[in-house]
């Protein structure tokens, strides 16, 4: 295995795990930023107004694009598997 090949494999992955977390907090980060500027707005310090809306729209972002994950991070597994005589030998 030349470390080449080892950069282009951790680089992928990588690229992978980057784009499958960016689904998931994304939106978490945006419905937080919101109700940010709400509660600072209308003076209300409560903890779960911000933990809430964020917990629902990361749970409705993990249904949504559930079948989208499971889909690369299969593609990447099987690539991954269809390179090991590559790699090895």
């Amino acid at each position: 295995m030349t470390p080449e090949a080892l950069i282009d494999i951790f680089r992928e992955a990588l690229a992978v795990i980057v784009m499958m977390v960016t689904v998931i907090v994304v939106p978490g980060l945006i419905v937080g930023l919101i109700v940010a500027v709400f509660q600072a707005a209308t003076s209300i310090n409560e903890q779960t107004l911000s933990f809430l809306p964020r917990l629902i729209v990361t749970l409705l972002a993990l249904m949504i694009a559930g079948h989208w994950l499971v889909r690369t991070m299969m593609d990447f597994f099987i690539e991954m598997v269809n390179q090991i005589p590559q790699v090895v030998g």
